[in-house]
């Protein structure tokens, strides 16, 4: 990966995504997405004790502890060709550390499994800063939208690949921690009616991005 022209800051929130080179579909189902997930837990450990293809031919040997972790994860959503995060960093470089320790260990699987070459993702992930508590509200329900926007599923909870489940509290998580935004809602039922009020709105707006202005 390039290095990054602008430092990202410990202890600031960032929206970090990437894509799949040429837009193929990497995460082509259960099974890639599965094991993207569980590479995202092992990799938040601060210092891994090996690599993520050894952890899973053994990991009697090699438990994972999220005492102490590169990022928080607030909330992501795979899709079929690219990944959204929200992370707040919590060591120095740790955004940097995470996402290219994930995406190497992704892209070594999938060029493995299907005889593939070359990269597997483009080359540096984006990241933006969030500066608000607004903004990090409208990025969320922007990422918890994506798999109804793109027509994959009619409502946000029926996406089993995405931390909104974990947000209107039909799933419990690990690795997510949802509670810098859900606490500025008085439910997860509110969130709910705040994620829904948009989707007819998100719909719209992707079919005429590529002509909007920014």
């Amino acid at each position: 990966m390039a290095l990054r022209k602008s430092k990202l800051v410990t202890g600031e929130t960032y929206h970090v995504l990437n894509r799949s080179v040429q837009d193929i579909p990497i995460f082509k189902g259960q099974r890639e997405i599965d094991i993207f997930l569980e590479a995202t837990k092992f990799y938040l450990q601060t210092s891994p004790p090996t690599k993520y293809s050894h952890y899973r031919t053994s990991r009697d040997r090699f438990p994972i502890r999220l005492d102490q972790n590169l990022v928080t994860i607030i909330n992501f959503c795979v899709m079929p060709n690219h990944f959204h995060f929200t992370l707040r960093q919590e060591e120095d470089n740790g955004i940097r550390h995470f996402i290219q320790r994930l995406s190497n260990s992704f892209a070594h699987y999938f060029n493995t499994k299907y005889n593939n070459r070359g990269p597997v993702f483009e080359g540096n992930f984006k990241a933006i800063r969030v500066e608000t508590d607004e903004q990090l509200l409208h990025l969320s329900r922007y990422i918890h939208l994506n798999p109804v926007t793109a027509y994959i599923v009619e409502k946000p909870e029926d996406y089993f690949f995405s931390s909104y489940r974990i947000y209107i509290e039909k799933e419990k998580s690990e690795i997510t921690n949802p509670s810098l935004v859900l606490n500025q809602f008085s439910s997860p039922n509110d969130y709910r009616n705040f994620v829904l009020s948009q989707k007819d709105y998100q719909r719209n707006l992707e079919k005429i991005k590529h002509i909007l202005l920014e």
